[in-house]
């Protein structure tokens, strides 16, 4: 793997079957019909008896004996071998202007044969039934899965979701009675408490190490993350040894229950040196609940643009001095500053610009990552209640959370939410100042394959693989073909605001 002065990484482990290939990554969402039962997240919420969430207060009982909690952990991991089969893939070359012309605006295909791969990975059997979290990144492309328990029995999976943004995976074997680790209260975490991540890697059977709490709603950067997790902005920090193969692996508090999911460890050489993170188990319990019922995460956002009061924002007329004169003006120190609200968004005519978060549903919000790791624990259409500073004083509204179309519909298995945009079709007047018959205009653009494609706020999308776009219906048709087709590419056509015609390709592929 190629060294930077810094390294995140997933710390699942990558075999190639054959030499000089580097480790191709896919992102596979698997849906499955919705079950009669109740969700995982119902249960958490309306049964917590079940899942034995624990009122213990390790930090009050420290030093402890780890022992018991180790014991009770290290039989609910298991060993993930992840293997990709060797496959031919039809390659999409980029179009040239003519093929936009004159062909049919796919550009020119080609054939190449991959090679097979093997990675290895953790996870944690949260059900008896069989029902394992891991990490998306061991399993993403696998083709087969085999589940090796700690008493050495081997069992094969099947990917039931994945969610690239929360780095989680659900996947499933056939079994009953299996040895299952209670499910903590991740939120009750405090820094400075005894953490024990236990692992299952390289056949070793079960690995236990220790360490404290080192940090809560810890952000990693994209840069920084080389854009593994750079969506997971509320990671919780351990000293304990995280190395590799372990990811997907349990974090695991004193009283023995699962608090988080070992996703990725932090190091100036690839190996550990004392930062590790895990994905807390609040947010696993709504994302393993999405999988199981949906097939993918129904992610809830706010819709505004803005940044912890102290940082720089995202936009490029404010710096880090202009923050701290806002700071002052406003007379408060700490909480997410709104530098825009999103039109069509949960907050539109509720919210303002300048408003200052300083809770959600009455916990207390001081950065970008609270306030990020508070939403991810709701899906579109729940009610949750803001608190804001404005004019100097508190107010409380209630907002109706919606997804990124904007409305608080069921998003489906390779849905929109992969493009990071909102779009709604373009008005009469748009019509008439730009002589247009149709077209979708980008309402706003978020972490995702348009951004990454360059397409930014304002955009207007005519057509998309040579399809008319006259509604989101049919850019959401277009998209699911699009993505189970071999080449993964949609050709836009479009126009700026200003009314330039624009041709571009966007990527939907996840390696």
């Amino acid at each position: 793997m190629k060294q930077t002065t810094k390294i995140v990484l997933g710390v699942a482990s990558i075999a190639l079957l054959s030499s000089g290939v580097a480790g191709i990554t896919t992102y596979n969402l698997l849906s499955k019909d919705k079950e009669q039962h109740e969700s995982f997240y119902e249960m958490f919420q309306q049964n917590p008896s079940n899942v034995h969430l624990s009122a213990f207060n390790a930090a009050a009982s420290q030093p402890v004996d780890l022992t018991k909690a180790a014991e009770s952990s290290v039989h609910a991991v298991v060993h993930i071998k992840a293997t990709q089969l060797s496959k031919t893939q039809t390659v999409q070359q980029m179009p040239d202007f003519f093929d936009f012309f004159f062909g049919d605006g796919r550009g020119q295909q080609r054939q190449i044969q991959t090679q097979p791969r093997v990675g290895f990975g953790s996870g944690v059997i949260i059900s008896k039934d069989g029902y394992i979290v891991t990490n998306n990144h061991v399993v993403e492309g696998a083709d087969e899965l085999t589940i090796k328990l700690n008493d050495n029995r081997e069992l094969s999976g099947r990917i039931i979701g994945t969610d690239p943004s929360t780095d989680l995976a659900l996947i499933k074997v056939e079994g009953n009675d299996l040895p299952t680790m209670p499910i903590g209260n991740s939120d009750a975490l405090k820094v400075g408490e005894w953490v024990l991540a236990v692992g299952n890697p390289f056949n070793l059977n079960s690995t236990v190490t220790a360490g404290i709490v080192s940090a809560k709603a810890r952000s990693i950067g994209t840069e920084t993350a080389n854009g593994q997790g750079a969506n997971i902005q509320s990671f919780i920090q351990t000293d304990a040894a995280i190395n590799s193969g372990n990811s997907g692996g349990a974090l695991v508090n004193v009283a023995g229950e699962l608090v988080g999911i070992n996703a990725m460890l932090y190091s100036p050489t690839g190996a550990y040196s004392g930062y590790g993170f895990a994905i807390p188990t609040s947010i696993m319990t709504k994302v393993v609940a999405d999988l199981k019922q949906y097939g993918t995460v129904q992610r809830a956002l706010l819709g505004i643009r803005g940044g912890s009061l102290g940082t720089e924002l995202e936009m490029d007329e404010r710096t880090i001095e202009a923050q701290k004169k806002k700071a002052e003006e406003l007379g408060v120190s700490e909480g997410v500053l709104v530098a825009e609200v999103v039109d069509g968004g949960s907050a539109t005519g509720i919210l303002k610009e300048n408003d200052v978060i300083v809770g959600i549903d009455g916990t207390k919000i001081r950065k970008f990552e609270d306030l990020q790791g508070a939403l991810a624990k709701h899906r579109p259409g729940d009610k949750i209640k803001v608190t804001v500073i404005r004019n100097k004083k508190n107010q409380d509204f209630t907002i109706t959370l919606k997804n990124s179309q904007g409305n608080t519909k069921v998003m489906k298995e390779s849905g929109m939410e992969i493009l990071g945009a909102g779009f709604k079709p373009i008005t009469d007047e748009q019509k008439r100042r730009l002589n247009l018959g149709y077209g979708l205009q980008v309402i706003g653009v978020q972490k995702g394959k348009m951004a990454e494609a360059g397409i930014a706020k304002g955009f207007i999308l005519l057509k998309a693989n040579n399809v008319p776009l006259k509604t989101v219906e049919d850019l959401e048709k277009v998209l699911k073909a699009a993505t189970q087709s071999p080449d993964q590419v949609l050709y836009i056509k479009g126009v700026t605001p200003a009314g330039k015609t624009i041709f571009t390709a966007v990527d939907l592929s996840q390696e």
